[in-house]
């Protein structure tokens, strides 16, 4: 079992990270020049953490993604990806099943 995406918003908050945005399909989270996104749509929580794809390798022997891309349009702050059918903003999503296995993914990821 995922942590759900409420439950990710809260460990980002604990964490220093700062919502800025709430759209129906996501929140924004700031802290300093670093920039993630909740997944609100996650449900099950597998995809509730996006992060921006230059951060892909950095976060490789951390955690394995859920996915290779997550695609949206309120991803703003992240790159569009042109290669797919419609460009859209895209974010590499990430699940974990432990707010201590989120916590230390934050730490060692943006500490």
């Amino acid at each position: 079992m995922y942590l759900r995406p409420d439950e990710v918003a809260r460990v980002l908050e604990k964490a220093g990270f700062e919502m800025d945005v709430v759209t129906p399909k996501s929140y924004g989270y700031r802290r300093g020049e670093n920039y993630v996104y909740v997944n609100r749509e996650a449900r099950l929580g597998r995809t509730a953490l996006v992060i921006h794809p230059t951060l892909k390798e950095k976060s490789h022997p951390l955690a394995n993604a859920a996915a290779d891309v997550k695609t949206s349009e309120h991803y703003v702050q992240f790159p569009i990806r042109v290669g797919g059918d419609i460009p859209d903003h895209y974010g590499i999503p990430h699940g974990f099943s432990s707010r201590a296995a989120l916590e230390r993914y934050i730490d060692q990821l943006f500490g």
